[in-house]
């Protein structure tokens, strides 16, 4: 008889943010789902990492990390077959980031695209020690799992081959010969980029152009009737072009049967927008009515979230003290 092959150890995880949209669901809840059922996935609430744009502010930070779990369970990702866990609360993470900081040169923390791409972006004032260091404390999140495979976004792909550099280095002055850490691989989310918002753009809170998985359906439908589509399609009976459509991507999403239909329908005149909007509107409350309705459920019993947190953080800190033994004993701390 074969012996069946251990799962796969796959680590992902989300800054507190507060209640997730579709395109949190779609780009990356779906996946999480399948990972329940394939793989021994750890899902981190990345409270530290918070603070490296969000450190005037900790209260929000703390009121948030609740309303994102309770999304997570709402979409279905499954704590009795996966690992939740609070960053902040397994101090390994920090206790290894400090060891792996002593062979990172800054040359290389520097060199990571989004350094400056989001001082630029967000102001001087959150160019600290910790943001510099943030790639490395990513690295520390899946290390310390000994994490082999980690979704990401294209633009995460960077932070990526950075952690892998900096295993590699720390197994050839450390290892003798083997591999105290693992190299983790990249799995690219293509899907997380083709979610639109309200305004065309990709959907994102900080464009207000978010359907968040809360959101009542009357809401849902108000934004959806808001949603820019073929700017030359002015009339009714005028041909559209679904291609540039936000409406038609969203239909891809979540009625993808429907999509021959619409298209046929947009381009020859026949169809709407205005009754395209509404189709949509009716197709996505459909869709979200059994997730917002387990939220509900959840939402409750706060008491359900706090107890799911606190257990995967217990399981989450026996795998970390063993990962940091294996360390100490590598630089010659014990």
């Amino acid at each position: 008889m074969t012996a069946l092959q251990p799962r796969p150890r796959v680590m992902s995880g989300m800054r507190p943010t507060g209640r997730l949209h579709i395109g949190h669901y779609f780009g990356v809840l779906t996946q999480w789902i399948e990972y329940c059922n394939s793989a021994d996935a750890f899902f981190e609430i990345a409270d530290l990492h918070a603070y490296t744009t969000g450190f005037s502010d900790p209260q929000a930070i703390r009121d948030a990390r609740n309303e994102m779990v309770l999304d997570w369970l709402a979409a279905g990702v499954d704590p009795s077959r996966s690992t939740f866990y609070l960053q902040s609360a397994v101090p390994e993470i920090s206790e290894l980031q400090v060891l792996l900081s002593m062979i990172t040169p800054v040359s290389w923390l520097e060199r990571v695209p989004t350094y400056k791409g989001q001082i630029e972006a967000l102001g001087g004032e959150i160019a600290t020690y910790g943001f510099l260091g943030y790639p490395l404390l990513q690295l520390c999140d899946i290390a310390i799992f000994r994490g082999q495979e980690v979704p990401v976004g294209r633009d995460q792909v960077a932070h990526l081959e950075f952690a892998r550099e900096v295993v590699r280095r720390f197994n050839y002055l450390y290892g003798e010969g083997q591999e105290v850490l693992v190299e983790p691989t990249a799995m690219v989310l293509e899907a997380a980029a083709e979610v639109p918002g309200t305004d065309g753009r990709k959907m994102s809170k900080s464009y207000n152009n978010t359907i968040l998985l809360a959101d009542d359906e009357e809401t849902t439908t108000k934004k959806i009737r808001a949603m820019i589509t073929d700017p030359q399609k002015i009339r009714r009976n005028d041909p559209g072009r679904p291609e540039v459509c936000s409406v038609f991507a969203l239909w891809k999403l979540v009625k993808p049967q429907h999509v021959p239909l619409v298209e046929r329908d947009c381009r020859s005149g026949a169809l709407g927008c205005v009754q395209d909007k509404g189709d949509l509107a009716e197709a996505l409350n459909a869709y979200l009515r059994p997730i917002r309705e387990r939220r509900a459920a959840y939402a409750a019993d706060p008491s359900q979230i706090e107890a799911i947190i606190a257990q995967g953080t217990a399981r989450a800190r026996e795998v970390a003290i063993e990962t940091m033994a294996d360390v100490r004993v590598a630089m010659r701390l014990v």
